[in-house]
This record gives structure tokens, sequence and C-alpha cells, in this order.
């Protein structure tokens, strides 16, 4: 929130305490009426607050659901102004309806006004249309792996990042679970969570929509990206082939991690730290700053030393690349006494 809108804020509730005190509702002390006054004022700022975080679509549905629920409880209210019930019960009657009628149709409207396609409508709307396909649903694992906050900072994704209630939900089953494992996992997405919701590049919007009819929550997910026309945001190698099937679109960022690792080509040289054995005879293994796993022959007297090595292949999995070298100890002996 900028200073600007937070100063006039203030003046806001300011006035309007400063009013309830010159007026005096319900004839009440200037005490109470300022008491008054400035609960009306954080309340009407706090409504605001929300109505920011408000969709378009879901302004207009509440709006028109409002509009609806009173015309329907003026309607019910003049048929009770007909009948013989007593004018002081008829009264509560209507006033009561006409409450719950608007509140009603208030709340369904909003909820359901995600239906509505406003691009249809053209001009300013369009906009609205448009803005709805920056939305990118996260799944739990992609929050809890945390790399995506890396991600974001970088500003290569855009738009608006969508967390289900669902999600939270399955976020603070993990936390709390009794496995320390998994409970240092639920809390570092949480962390994630609350430091992405902290970036000025990006919106992050907890959203309520549910779908009680299905069980599975990678389920869920797909229907909420399908409703918000968005993408999944995720590095679940399953949800991202249902989600493909079903005609989702889906961000995998395992995925972007491997179109992101050094290009290798056989025949190259390479300079690796041999960590560990390999598992077939006089083999090493190394890894690469981006965990990219090398195995190298005729490397197993080298563990815990730097050498360089001669690539031999590359091979593709879905984990990620392998790469396969081959250490050439005369060669290195050669280079060793030639120095």
């Amino acid at each position: 929130m900028s200073w600007e809108m937070g100063a006039v804020r203030v003046i806001f509730v300011i006035i309007i305490t400063a009013a309830a005190i010159h007026l005096h509702p319900f004839r009440f002390s200037d005490i109470q009426s300022a008491i008054l006054g400035f609960a009306l004022g954080i309340l009407f700022i706090f409504f605001e607050v929300r109505l920011e975080k408000a969709s378009l679509k879901r302004l207009m549905g509440a709006a028109f659901g409002s509009i609806l629920g009173i015309l329907g409880a003026l309607m019910i209210s003049h048929l009770l102004s007909l009948t013989a019930i007593d004018k002081s019960v008829s009264s509560f009657f209507q006033v009561a309806l006409l409450l719950l009628m608007a509140y009603v149709g208030l709340v369904l409207g909003a909820k359901k006004g995600d239906l509505l396609n406003l691009g249809a409508l053209g001009g300013l709307f369009a906009t609205e249309r448009q803005s709805r396909k920056n939305y990118k649903v996260l799944d739990t694992s992609v929050i809890i792996d945390g790399r995506i906050a890396d991600v974001c900072e970088t500003s290569f994704i855009d738009g608006t990042l969508i967390v289900p209630k669902f999600v939270l939900r399955e976020l603070q089953l993990v936390a709390d679970s009794s496995d320390p494992l998994k409970r240092n996992r639920g809390r570092r997405g949480l962390d994630i969570l609350q430091r992405m919701q902290k970036m000025s590049n990006i919106a992050v919007q907890i959203v309520e929509e549910d779908f009680p009819q299905l069980r599975e929550v990678d389920l869920k997910l797909i229907e909420l990206a399908r409703a918000y026309e968005g993408k999944i945001v995720t590095n679940d190698f399953n949800l991202n082939k249902v989600a493909q099937l079903q005609g989702v679109s889906v961000l995998n960022i395992n995925e972007l991690a491997n179109a992101l690792k050094p290009v290798v080509l056989p025949g190259e040289t390479m300079r690796v730290f041999i960590l560990k054995e390999g598992k077939e005879y006089n083999q090493g293994v190394a890894y690469l700053d981006d965990g990219t796993m090398v195995v190298v022959d005729n490397a197993k007297k080298m563990i815990s030393k730097t050498i360089d090595i001669s690539v031999t292949s590359v091979l593709q999995t879905t984990a990620g690349k392998m790469i396969f070298g081959k250490y050439d100890e005369r060669r290195a002996l050669a280079e060793t006494v030639h120095q």
C-alpha cells in the first residue's frame, strides 16, 4: 500500500469520526459517538481493501446478484402487505427478507461472476478476458519445491499466481505431519508462499473455489485452471500428463530446469570432482552445479579429486540429463609430465 493511499484512508477515518461526534447518532455521548465513527471508518476501509482484490467479473456478478435479490424481496414484500398478517410482524419479515435476499444475491453473484464472458462485449471489457489468460495455478508440489519463488524473482513468470484453499489445506496437513521430514517440507512450502506474497513484481491470490464433486486434488486443479483459463504450474509428472490430456496448459518447473542446463556434446572435455564410486566396475560419479549426474569410466581411483574427462555420450531421461565420460589416465599423466 502506497503512503498516499494510506494518508487518504487516515483522513477518511478522521472525517467520519468527527462527523459522528458532531451529529451524536442514537443520542450517544461524545466518546460513544467517536468510537462508533472510528469503527465504521475501519469497517469501510476493510470493505474497500477486499473490493480491491476482486476481479471485474466478480464485482459485476455481485452487483447483478444483489439487484436480482432486492427485486425478488420487493415482490415478496408486496405480497406480504396484501395479507392479514400484523403490521409489525410483516414489517420485520420484509426488512429481514430484503437483507437476506440482497446478501444471498451478492454472494452467489460474486461466486458465479467468473462464468461471465466480458470479452464478448468488446471495448474496455476485452482486457478482462485477456488478463484471465495470465493466471497461473500453483499445485502443492511446486510450492514445496521452492524454485518457483526464484523464477518469479527473475520476472520470467507474469500475471497472477492462484493458490486455491484446498492446496493450502494440503500444505497445512503436510506441515502438521508427525513425520519430521514431511513436517519440514510443509513448513518450507508455507515459507515459500509468504516469500512470494511479499514480491512486488507478481500478485498471489488465494481463491475459495472448490469442486466438492471431485475427490482428487489434481482433478480439482485442472478444473480450476480451466475455469480461470489459466495454466498449471507444477513439477508433478503425473499431473503434467493428465492436464495435457484434458487440454489444460502446464508449466513444468523440472522441464524448465532441464532446458536451462548447459549443452554438452560428445568429445568435449569437462572438469569434474569425483564424489563417489559408481555402480559398474572402475566407475566414478560426479555432479555438476545444476545437479546433473556425470558417470566417469576409469575414475574409481580418483575419488575426492578434480580431474579432466572426455564426454562420451549424453542420455536424456524424464528425470533430467545424465552425462557419461571417460578418464584417460595415460593422457593425464603425460600432461603432468609435460608440465
